[in-house]
C-alpha cells in the first residue's frame, strides 16, 4: 500500500508541476515531421518554411550523404554491438577520427580526435575526465554563464565527482576573468566556453581566453557546436577563423549541425585524448555509434573541406548579410550576429508564443524559445539560416516578420 501511495503521489506532483509550466507559458510540445530535414517541412500535414534547424550548410538531406549511409549500412551493418573498448570500435570510426584530427592539425599540436554519439556525451566526458587530472578539491572550472546545458551539466557533474570549484563568468568581461584566475591557487584550472553561443549567436573571444590560459596555466575547452563546418575558410571552425594554435585547447565539435548527420568529437593533444579513453566514464560505458554513421560523416567532411563546402558557406554568409542589412524592427530587438543564428528578442513568453503562432499560420516554422533555455524576460524567436535558403526566402521572411510585429504591437495597443 505504501509503495502504491508513493507512486500516485509522484504522479500527482508531476501533474501539478506540468500544469504550472502551462500557466507560466513554459510547457514544451513535440511536433513530428514526415519529411527529411530541409528548408521545407511537412508538419501536421502542412508544408512550412523552416528557419529553425541547425542544418546550416543544408547537408542533412544531401544525396551524396544518403548514398554514403546506404553504402555504410551495406558494408558495416546497422549497429556497433558494444562500446568502443569492447568490440564496437570500427575502422569507419578510426578513419573518421583521423579526418577530424586533420581538420585541427594546424591549431592543436599532435592532435588526436575521439568520436562520440552526441555533443552532450562529448562534453560530459571531456569535462569530468579532465577535472580528475588533479587530486580532489584542487581543480577550478571557470564556466561562462550562458554556456550550453551540456557544458553546465558537465561542470556540475565534475564538481560532484572531483570536488572541483566552479566559478561562473561573463564571457564579455574578460578582464574580470583575468582577476579571478590571478587569485586562483588550485593546481588545475579549466576554462569552459561555447565557441558560438547558441541562443545569442555571438562568437566567444577565443584568442583573449587562450591568452589568459597561457598566462595562468589553464586548459581552454571550447565547444564549437555551432562553428564547426561554417567558421573558417575551410569550415574547420573557430580555431581556424581565429588562427590560433595551442596544446592547451580541448576542442569539441558537433556533427549533427553543419555536418548534417549525427554525433560529436573531442580533439586535443593526444595525451589528453588517451586520458579520456582511460578515464572518461560516459565514453567507456556507452555503446559505439553505428559505423555506418561514421562512414557517412567521412563523406560530409569531404564536402565541408572541398569546393562545395566553400560555396555553401559563401551562400550562407550572403543570406546573413541580407538579413543584417534589410531586417529592421520598430520595437523588437534584433541581436547582431555574424553566424547563421539570428535571434529576435520579444521579451515576454506570451509575445514570443503569439509571434510563433502567427508565423506558423503564415507558413513558417520558427518556435518560441523561452526560459530556462534563455534568461527570464528574454523570450525570443531563434531564426537560423541554411545554405539551402534563397535570397527570396530571406526577404519573404523579413516582410512576414515586419507584418507580424505590427500586428502584435497594434493588438497590445488596443488591449
Amino acid at each position: 500500500m505504501t509503495n502504491t501511495a508513493n507512486v500516485f503521489n509522484a504522479l500527482h506532483l508531476a501533474q501539478e508541476q506540468i500544469a504550472d509550466l502551462e500557466t507560466q507559458l513554459l510547457k514544451r510540445k513535440l511536433r513530428a515531421t514526415t519529411t527529411p530535414c530541409d528548408i521545407k517541412a511537412l508538419v501536421d500535414e502542412r508544408e512550412l518554411k523552416a528557419f529553425c534547424s541547425n542544418d546550416y550548410l543544408g547537408l542533412a538531406n544531401h544525396p551524396e550523404l544518403i548514398k554514403a549511409l546506404a553504402e555504410g549500412g551495406e558494408r558495416y551493418g546497422v549497429g556497433s554491438g558494444a562500446s568502443h573498448l569492447i568490440s564496437g570500435h570500427s575502422i569507419a570510426h578510426e578513419l573518421l577520427e583521423k579526418q577530424l584530427a586533420s581538420f585541427q592539425k594546424l591549431h592543436i599540436p599532435d592532435a588526436r580526435a575521439l568520436f562520440f554519439s552526441t555533443g552532450y556525451l562529448a562534453n560530459l566526458t571531456a569535462i569530468t575526465a579532465l577535472a580528475r587530472l588533479a587530486p580532489q578539491g584542487s581543480t577550478s572550472i571557470y564556466s561562462a554563464k550562458l554556456n550550453h546545458a551540456s557544458l553546465i551539466d558537465g561542470v556540475r557533474l565534475a564538481a560532484a565527482q572531483s570536488k572541483a570549484s566552479v566559478i561562473l563568468f561573463d564571457h564579455k568581461q574578460v578582464d574580470t576573468l583575468a582577476e579571478l584566475l590571478r587569485a586562483d591557487t588550485n593546481s588545475l584550472k579549466i576554462i569552459v566556453i561555447d565557441g558560438v553561443f547558441s541562443m545569442d549567436g555571438d562568437v566567444a573571444p577565443t584568442k583573449k581566453l587562450l591568452d589568459l590560459a597561457e598566462q595562468y596555466d589553464a586548459l581552454l575547452l571550447v565547444d564549437d557546436a555551432h562553428g564547426f563546418g561554417v567558421l573558417g575558410k575551410h569550415g574547420h571552425g573557430i580555431l581556424e577563423q581565429e588562427n590560433i594554435c595551442s596544446d592547451r585547447i580541448i576542442y569539441v565539435g558537433t556533427l549533427g549541425k553543419a555536418a548534417g548527420v549525427s554525433g560529436a568529437f573531442v580533439c586535443a593533444q593526444r595525451t589528453f585524448i588517451e586520458w579520456l579513453i582511460q578515464k572518461g566514464r560516459p565514453f567507456i560505458y556507452s555503446t559505439a555509434t553505428p559505423p555506418a554513421i561514421a562512414h557517412t560523416l567521412s563523406k560530409s567532411l569531404e564536402i565541408i573541406d572541398g569546393d562545395e563546402g566553400s560555396k555553401r558557406r559563401a551562400q550562407l554568409n550572403n543570406l546573413i548579410g541580407i538579413w543584417q542589412d534589410e531586417m529592421h524592427f520598430s520595437q523588437w530587438e534584433k541581436v547582431p550576429s555574424c553566424t547563421a543564428i539570428q535571434p529576435v528578442i520579444l521579451g515576454s513568453n506570451a509575445n514570443a508564443l503569439l509571434a510563433a503562432k502567427l508565423l506558423d499560420e503564415a507558413g513558417y516554422w520558427i518556435p518560441a524559445i523561452r526560459p530556462p533555455t534563455v534568461p527570464q524576460g528574454s523570450a525570443r524567436l531563434r531564426i537560423t539560416f541554411s545554405a539551402n535558403h534563397s535570397e527570396a526566402d530571406v526577404r519573404q521572411l523579413i516582410a512576414t516578420l515586419n507584418a507580424i510585429e505590427k500586428q502584435i504591437i497594434d493588438k497590445a495597443a488596443h488591449e
